[in-house]
């Protein structure tokens, strides 16, 4: 007997997920790394860069679980969280403009700007960013990972390793159009300083208050969109001197309102997100 499965498609900033509800519907049986990797598929499935379900929690109003489409599990999704926040109060699951959702980044609150019961926009305490380290071989002692040069083929880059719950090598660049990001974005991600593997976020300065940034994310590829890469970025920014705290972020797939807090060390983010259509799945094709 087949066993169908209820899906929202959805985007942010062209970054896209297939949402499940996972709390009036029993999938815990069927969603794992190969379910992803078939219906993630954008010839043989329904195309996306993952999967988000809805779940339960015991810490929170809700858990979100996320599988990227090569079936690996990321700790959080900022664009994610703006299609998962969404999809929650507009399908009935909450009344409240502002919940909690528990990550494998530790507990995100979205607050929802709706109108005539549709949320228009939304602002995700993004947690506070932390500069990863790394071993000096020769003291073995940790140090910032700041503006640390890596040399890939030819060229020397300056790379800042940033964490916002997963992590991030931010790498200010002169010209955007000069990088191919789907050559060096996975070499970056290879790297033995990163054995988990890592996002990559290449960074073209417009002024202090505005930037170009294009993704390479881990499980993904290049992708239109990052939110939690963008929130790294700001970060390295204004750690390295470059930016100012509040930042335009401009992504292939648009823009993002980055705000880095003085005052607490927490980041910001504003975005939007669509529903793209709603259907059934066969989730047996998998088995």
């Amino acid at each position: 007997m087949n066993r169908h499965i209820q899906f929202t498609k959805m985007q942010s900033l062209g970054n896209d997920f297939i949402l499940i509800d996972g709390i009036t519907q029993r999938v815990d049986d069927v969603i794992d790394e190969k379910f992803a990797k078939v219906f993630c598929s954008r010839r043989l499935g329904i195309g996306a860069d993952g999967v988000i379900v809805v779940l339960s929690s015991k810490r929170s109003d809700f858990r979100m679980l996320i599988i990227n489409s090569d079936g690996s599990v990321p700790e959080m999704c900022g664009n994610g969280m703006s299609c998962f926040a969404k999809f929650v109060y507009e399908t009935g699951l909450t009344q409240k403009d502002v919940f909690s959702v528990e990550t494998g980044a530790g507990i995100i609150v979205p607050v929802l700007s709706l109108q005539d019961g549709k949320v228009l926009s939304l602002e995700v305490d993004m947690g506070a960013p932390e500069f990863l380290t790394e071993q000096f071989i020769d003291q073995g002692v940790p140090a910032e990972f700041v503006d640390k040069v890596v040399h890939i083929d030819q060229g020397n880059y300056e790379v800042n390793a940033v964490s916002m719950g997963n992590p991030h090598a931010v790498i200010f660049v002169d010209e955007l159009r000069a990088i191919d990001v789907s050559e060096l974005g996975p070499k970056i991600e290879a790297l033995p300083q990163f054995p988990q593997g890592v996002n990559v976020e290449f960074v073209q300065i417009l002024n202090r208050e505005e930037i170009q940034v294009d993704v390479w994310e881990r499980g993904a590829g290049v992708t239109l969109a990052c939110g939690t890469g963008a929130c790294a970025t700001v970060v390295a920014g204004v750690r390295t001197g470059r930016l100012q705290r509040s930042v335009q972020v401009h992504l292939p797939g648009g823009d993002l309102r980055i705000h880095y807090q003085e005052d607490n060390d927490r980041v910001l983010m504003q975005s939007n997100s669509r529903t793209v259509f709603k259907g059934e799945l066969d989730a047996l094709v998998t088995q």
